[in-house]
């Protein structure tokens, strides 16, 4: 490790002003600070000095979630080959998912960084390292038949667009992630929906040969519920079983690719949780609110299976515990302030349970509740604030 140390160190001149390769010198620090803790300090004013980074941060919200992840990419070689009638034993099931999943994370981060390094250069500042997490999410929450161009399209969209414009990392208003999964729902429908984007059915892998199963429907649990004619909120995998709460716990049914397993998610959430990283407050008042509104729904919704559907299922279906665990507590999107991330998540929680139940066009409902909330988050914290400055105030009068 050190012999790597002292390398980089020898070749900083060169890319320092007035080296030869001066002009990349942010992709440089970017690398540099990237592999080891950065040695500057600031001067003056009162300063918290820290090994830890944004980029230390950042990595460990990518360690949380790498559970999620190597569950998705067995379960997309799991639901393969029960789609096309198939044995087939773990390794042959997980190296099945990893040739589908690893093009989308390659697409994800090579578009990504691309953008982020070539608008450093241009203003001459430092890489930012928010792409991290977001590289590997967005591959997580789309289905496994995106095609590659259209993932790569939408992310280079939510990198410019939700992103760069507002300043970049730490500026903008809207999780990066959740833009580019709204952009390929609006722009390409048929390929973000339906019963047959879910599951790779066909027998080749990523390079896209072979030929899809005739006959074959993968619908999610909850676009079955929600264009069931039936009142009874029973759902099915893909060989037209029934299956309940376990199944959809453990992540053994159709659906984006990182957000199946409530079980792989929760072990990223303790991580989150243990290292300080993420809100537990807005964790559990996702959960919460998506609980109580579920229940009401059950008292005293319509008589529809998606209604129906008890409030514990709907906890883990759909991507309503990944959208609390690692999109909701996004610290520059959510709210900051710690009465305005109870009241954040459960506007989340209630909101998406609210479009789950009341628009069948949209079953999912995690992804707009989170994105309309991101609007909010500001405001909410605003409100906190000068509810607080009163009630001080007040105390003050009253002395």
């Amino acid at each position: 490790m050190n012999f790597l140390k002292k390398t980089v160190d020898r070749l900083e001149p060169t890319f320092s002003e007035g080296g030869k390769l001066s002009k990349l010198h942010s992709v440089f620090d970017g690398f540099k600070t990237f592999m080891f803790v950065p040695n500057t300090t600031s001067k003056s004013g009162v300063n918290i000095h820290d090994a830890i980074d944004s980029k230390r941060l950042m990595i460990t919200v990518v360690i949380a979630l790498i559970p999620a992840l190597l569950f998705g990419m067995w379960n997309v070689g799991y639901q393969h080959f029960m789609a096309i009638g198939t044995e087939a034993g773990f390794w042959q099931q997980f190296w099945f998912g990893f040739l589908a999943v690893l093009p989308k994370l390659l697409v994800s981060y090579i578009v990504g960084l691309t953008i982020e390094f070539i608008g450093a250069q241009i203003k001459k500042e430092e890489i930012q390292e928010g792409f991290l997490v977001s590289g590997i999410l967005i591959p997580m929450i789309v289905p496994v038949d995106t095609p590659l161009w259209m993932l790569g399209l939408a992310t280079a969209f939510a990198v410019i667009f939700a992103k760069e414009v507002f300043g970049g990392t730490g500026y903008n208003i809207f999780n990066v992630a959740l833009v580019t999964r709204a952009f390929l729902f609006f722009a390409y429908p048929t390929s973000m929906s339906g019963d047959k984007v879910w599951v790779r059915t066909r027998d080749a892998f990523w390079w896209g040969a072979g030929e899809n199963v005739d006959g074959f429907t993968g619908a999610t649990p909850l676009g079955q519920l929600a264009t069931s004619n039936s009142a009874d909120p029973i759902f099915h995998n893909i060989l037209n079983q029934a299956i309940g709460f376990k199944e959809a716990f453990l992540g053994l049914i159709p659906g984006s690719i990182g957000e199946t397993s409530t079980l792989a998610i929760l072990i990223g959430a303790l991580l989150l949780i243990i290292t300080g990283v993420a809100s537990w407050k807005t964790m559990l008042s996702v959960f919460i609110g998506g609980a109580l509104t579920a229940f009401a729904f059950n008292q005293w919704g319509p008589d529809t299976a998606i209604a129906n559907l008890p409030w514990y299922e709907h906890l883990v279906l759909g991507g309503f515990a990944f959208g609390a665990v690692f999109m909701a507590t996004d610290p520059v999107t959510s709210a900051r302030t710690e009465t305005g991330k109870w009241i954040y998540g459960l506007l989340i929680g209630m909101m998406a349970i609210v479009v789950r139940v009341l628009n069948p066009g949209y079953p999912e409902g995690m992804m707009l509740a989170i994105l309309l909330m991101n609007i909010f988050g500001c405001l909410i914290d605003y409100f906190v604030v000068q509810s607080n400055i009163k009630k001080r105030m007040k105390r003050i009068s009253n002395k």
